[in-house]
């Protein structure tokens, strides 16, 4: 449709809705419905068009008209509300002149309401026979004209709305990710977990490696970070006796775009006193394997062309051991030299800067080589302390944390770790973290000095845990991006 034809039907309706204006109420809000469209196929669906004749219950429903057809002395047309679509059966004989003739009049997109009994129709659809019906808003813009399907990828993004209103699968992958979002809960919740709420707006960013967002309080003339994390506040919560506890929360990154990036992002982040980082993998499991089955039927899952199964127990791979298996020309003698892995690394693709030891650069080597790769549920564990400021060393090898992160798909789904609970380690790390951030680097942490007097008071052994909420979905949704698993996207700005 041209912008010129656009503008034409625009001017139309708003002179309908001029004409609205003058006869009464345009938009009225006295109009009570008694049923959904999904309730009445599901309790008539199943039913032969035989045992409806004479069905005299009444009932009232609303939606927007998604089609019409006008055949003469019978119309058909189909309203959608929020849990599905109806067919409705007008006769014009049933309706007063002046109804049918406004009903002729009104145009897909409005939305209107409707009483009548139900039946089958010859070709066995179940439809709503209209003992009457109005107009209870006039849509002032016509739905996109493939209105069964809105295919351009910005406009949905931009316009979710429309989006919501054209596309049935968009509709069913935010369904999706409010039942995700409601099993964690009511999983995490039959476990003994507290839901709390922390922060969004902190003094001091914490709880990440991340560039933070930063804001201004104008009373108290202070600048305030979006929250990059609420792992700092949920463990003085530990501390403070709630031994499990967990927050589905909003972080802020200041980072770029992607198909698997949002500045904006939902995550789970849980504690649970008196357990280990084994114990969270354990836990992770059971959690994805009963949400596969709560949301999916099954414990597998089909993702871009890829089968994934999470009934079985997750492969288990340490990073470096990892490294070394997508990377044979390296040996486990060029992970700990730091002049060849600088090299190695350098040639593989990965920005070497003069600050990186050996763990920074093992890591950034496997996510140059390795995490794409990464298919079937795997946890890569023994991550080095240079890159878990906020883990605990492993007993028998300090270099190392006990720490692990999820992989499904290519992409991290999960990280967590036994926490360092030694207030007297975590400052030390704390003020390596500062001096990085001092010397440029925007995403290290800050010294938080009050978390460091609540460790003093006494963290019990903990594990910890946060899962992307955005990227699940993604899975089981079948989404290729985030941008399609999330309401409103971040975008860039565009004139309208």
């Amino acid at each position: 449709m041209s912008k010129n034809d656009s503008n034409e039907i625009i001017r139309q309706r708003r002179t309908q809705l001029q004409e609205l204006r003058k006869s009464g109420n345009a938009y009225p809000n006295d109009f009570r419905r008694n049923i959904l469209a999904a309730d009445l196929h599901a309790r008539y669906g199943d039913k032969e068009r035989e045992q409806l004749e004479g069905e005299a219950e009444i009932f009232s429903l609303a939606g927007r008209m998604m089609s019409r057809r006008i055949m003469g002395k019978v119309s058909f047309a189909h309203i959608r509300d929020m849990s599905g679509q109806i067919q409705l059966f007008i006769r014009r004989d049933r309706l007063s002149d002046e109804t049918y003739g406004e009903f002729k009049r009104w145009d897909i997109g409005d939305i209107i309401a409707v009483t009548g009994s139900v039946f089958k129709t010859k070709t066995g659809e179940l439809s709503i026979q209209a003992d009457s019906i109005r107009l209870l808003v006039k849509s002032l813009r016509p739905l996109p004209e493939k209105f069964h399907g809105l295919s351009d990828q910005e406009t949905r993004y931009r316009q979710r709305y429309l989006d919501l209103i054209t596309n049935e699968a968009t509709r069913q992958t935010f369904q999706i990710r409010s039942r995700v979002i409601n099993h964690i809960r009511a999983y995490l919740g039959g476990c003994g977990f507290l839901e709390v709420e922390t922060p969004m707006m902190q003094a001091i960013p914490g709880g990440a490696t991340a560039r933070p967002f930063i804001t201004h309080h104008n009373s108290l003339d202070m600048d305030l970070y979006l929250r990059i994390a609420p792992e700092l506040y949920l463990k003085r919560l530990v501390v403070g006796g709630f031994e499990k506890v967990y927050e589905i929360n909003r972080n802020f990154r200041n980072e770029g775009l992607s198909p698997q990036h949002n500045p904006e992002f939902t995550m789970l982040e849980f504690y649970w006193a008196y357990a280990d980082y084994e114990d969270m993998m354990a836990l992770t499991e059971t959690l994805l394997c009963s949400l596969a089955t709560e949301v999916k039927g099954e414990t597998t899952i089909e993702y871009q062309g890829e089968t994934y199964d999470l009934s079985r127990d997750f492969r288990r791979l340490t990073l470096q051991d990892a490294v070394l298996s997508y990377n044979p020309d390296l040996s486990a003698d060029d992970l700990n030299n730091l002049d060849k892995l600088r090299s190695v690394a350098a040639l593989k693709g990965v920005e070497v800067k003069e600050t990186y030891g050996l763990g920074k650069l093992q890591v950034e080597l496997f996510e140059k080589t390795v995490e794409a790769k990464l298919g079937q549920p795997t946890f890569i564990t023994r991550y080095p302390i240079e890159v878990s400021p906020l883990s605990r060393r492993n007993d028998a090898h300090p270099d190392f944390a006990d720490r692990f992160e999820l992989f499904i798909g290519g992409r991290e789904i999960a990280n967590g770790f036994s926490e360092l609970n030694d207030p007297e380690d975590q400052a030390d790390r704390f003020r390596k973290q500062a001096e990085e951030n001092a010397s440029g680097d925007e995403e290290a942490m800050h010294y938080d000095a009050d978390y460091i007097t609540t460790l003093e008071y006494g963290m019990p052994p903990t594990a910890g845990e946060g899962i992307g909420i955005d990227r699940l979905v993604m899975l089981l949704t079948d989404s290729a991006s985030i941008r399609d698993v999330i309401l409103f996207p971040h975008l860039r700005n565009k004139e309208w």
